[in-house]
């Protein structure tokens, strides 16, 4: 998905957007190298879903602060692309890659929903999990480091 931008007086310029997976998203502020992600970051509402189990299911205090704070500035920060009738079935040709692979669509809905959600915009994704989305075709699939332990 190509975005265009455009100032009166200045010429046409192009940015290259790409879609930020659950992972990435939780990990923003501890990137080792945050300009690997896109020019044009997005996250799929799928996400946005994700992340609003997480406070729910938080077994301490400080994580559940913790899981609230990436939610709200994920809110803050983002407008996400919706799982909508492209995705839908954009999904079913996931679904059928994963199950072509021998890898189960079912441990894995949320991701392959939102590589659906990826590949019906045409965006790149960027995972912090590259193997969670091996034998998707025509996903291009970005990998995204992230931080050892001893780093967090």
């Amino acid at each position: 998905m190509q975005h265009d931008a455009t100032h009166a007086g200045e010429r046409k310029v192009v940015t290259r957007a790409g879609l930020l997976d659950t992972s990435v998203v939780i990990l923003l502020s501890r990137l080792r190298d945050p300009a690997v992600l896109p020019a044009v970051p997005l996250i799929s509402s799928v996400t946005l879903a994700e992340l609003s189990v997480g406070p729910l299911v938080a077994r301490t205090d400080a994580e559940r602060a913790a899981r609230r704070a990436v939610l709200q500035q994920a809110e803050a920060d983002f407008d996400p692309l919706p799982f909508d009738g492209r995705a839908a079935r954009a999904f079913g040709r996931v679904a059928s890659s994963l199950r072509t692979s021998r890898r189960t669509v079912k441990a894995r809905s949320d991701g392959a929903m939102v590589a659906a959600i990826a590949t019906a915009n045409d965006l790149p994704l960027y995972t912090a999990n590259p193997d969670d989305f091996v034998g998707i075709d025509g996903l291009d699939v970005r990998p995204v480091s992230v931080p050892t332990t001893s780093e967090r």
